[in-house]
């Protein structure tokens, strides 16, 4: 047991109380610096998964009826609980995911931003008046009206695992709806944490629920029970695809938020001090392991060399190293891997390219270092002569390598960039208003930056094309994904 964790924290949340497995099956959490045990949680079941379903139906008559000023208090109560917690949930962040503490904060603050942003809107959703034909009356209109969808599912993945809560539940909570959150059996332990702070902060007994367990069982009690009528999932796509055959026949509505291979696109106008700092954070924060990042880096021949040549100097201030601490200046600190896995895999895909002729220039593997040993440690990498039809460059890479081209025109630059199933974010770094209009028209992904750092702005919509993934989280128009459209139609009056 960790000491920033309380007892509390380490039992699941149903029905505004804290619970064991109803088997008393527990699972380990496990620490990715140096393999130890943080904590254990319960291993739940269908059986588990069924009685939080059951209770957030019991909860949603009275939630749906609440009014929209008095959720909105409710959420913001949670919202400064979380956020006089915050320190401690860093640290617990930091030890489950890996992830330094200092980005781990990041995390936290990003998620009280979002939830700040959907307490705000609670009272401001809308719905429509609409004049009649006046065959069916003189005064006859329509209105359509907005009620929420019902019980909810939010399937949380690892790598952000409080920022992408934040956007499943924030909507879904406005909106009227109760949910049930199945987050990473890997990193449940902020996430316990925050859900019980909200439920200590007032929600009534069973809005907001939470089951640990696999998600062969617990997961897919929520994709195939019939209560649950909405679910949020991000995750990698293969993941995806078996959401959608579960949970579609029964007509659920459905949002996926899945891979992503980032494409970067940099002009010889751009300032290239800002863009190299920008390929830097968007690849290798929480060491790659981002749908949402950059994951291939074309670059102008008129400035090729010399970006390349900043962009090593910038890499090799990287510092691979225990998350808790910070190391001396000028060094960056990166944490480990989240799984041995992970890390296998980032290996064989930097194989692939490089026995077809690819090139490492800096980082590319495990550190010497014997106190290291017992972490999922790589260092960054930064490739060049890819094949582009190589594992680096096709494949999800969901860790620290980037490979990089040289483009003569933004033409190509497009056309390479769209050279791939997948299509969450995208970027071009340029001052000319005509090659950044061309990039965001003709760029196949959900989301284009120009001059700025992949990131998710819980203002704008966001989600992808292709394999990428259906519908958007973020913004207003996520809270339509919560609510349902009934049409009245009022007539025959005087």
């Amino acid at each position: 047991m960790t000491e920033v964790l309380s007892v509390s924290a380490v039992q699941m949340m149903v029905n505004g109380e804290w619970i064991d497995a109803g088997d008393g099956a527990t699972m380990d959490v496990i620490n990715p610096f140096d393999g130890s045990i943080v904590a254990a949680v319960p291993k739940g079941s269908r059986s588990d998964a069924k009685t939080a379903i059951g209770a957030a139906e019991n909860a949603l008559p009275a939630w749906a009826d609440t009014s929209p000023d008095e959720r909105a208090a409710l959420l913001f109560a949670g919202i400064e609980k979380v956020r006089e917690h915050q320190k401690e949930l860093a640290k617990t962040l930091s030890m489950e995911q890996g992830k330094p503490v200092f980005e781990a904060m990041g995390e936290i603050h990003h998620f009280l931003h979002g939830m700040t942003f959907y307490a705000g809107l609670a009272s401001k959703i809308r719905g429509a008046q609409v004049p009649l034909p006046p065959d069916m009356g003189k005064h006859s209109y329509g209105l359509v009206l907005k009620r929420p969808v019902g019980v909810c599912g939010a399937i949380v993945p690892w790598n952000f695992p409080i920022t992408l809560m934040g956007t499943k539940i924030g909507p879904a909570l406005i909106a009227g709806n109760t949910v049930v959150v199945k987050p990473a059996s890997t990193t449940p332990l902020t996430t316990l944490r925050i859900i019980g702070l909200f439920n200590e902060a007032g929600l009534p007994a069973g809005v907001l629920n939470c089951i640990t367990g696999p998600g062969r069982e617990v997961g897919e009690e929520l994709l195939q029970n019939p209560v649950v009528r909405r679910i949020a999932f991000t995750g990698e796509s293969g993941t995806g695809r078996r959401v959608m055959e579960i949970a579609g026949p029964q007509f659920k509505r459905i949002t996926l938020e899945l891979g992503g291979s980032d494409p970067m696109i940099v002009m010889p106008d751009a300032d290239l001090k800002k863009a190299i700092s920008g390929a830097m954070i968007g690849r290798f924060w929480n060491c790659g392991q981002a749908c949402l990042a950059v994951k291939r880096l074309y670059l102008h021949e008129d400035i090729h060399d010399e970006f390349l040549a900043g962009l090593l100097k910038k890499v090799g201030t990287y510092e691979v190293g225990d998350p808790s601490t910070r190391p001396e200046k000028p060094m960056l600190r990166m944490g480990p891997l989240h799984t041995a896995d992970q890390r296998a895999e980032i290996e064989e895909q930097l194989a692939d390219a490089v026995n077809r002729g690819a090139e490492v220039l800096i980082g590319g593997k495990r550190p010497d270092k014997p106190e290291l040993a017992k972490g999922h440690f790589f260092e960054p990498a930064v490739v060049t002569g890819v094949p582009h039809d190589a594992k680096l460059v096709q494949d999800e890479v969901f860790g620290p390598v980037l490979p990089v081209f040289k483009i003569k025109d933004l033409d190509e630059g497009i056309a390479l960039a769209n050279d791939n199933q997948y299509g969450l974010g995208s970027s071009i770094w340029t001052q000319n208003l005509t090659w950044s209009n061309q990039a965001i028209r003709e760029i196949q992904a959900g989301v284009t930056w120009v001059n700025q750092i992949h990131y998710g702005y819980d203002e704008l919509p966001f989600g992808g094309v292709k394999a990428s993934g259906v519908g958007h989280e973020h913004g207003p128009e996520a809270v339509d994904y919560y609510l349902e459209k009934k049409g009245a139609v009022i007539g025959g009056l005087a």
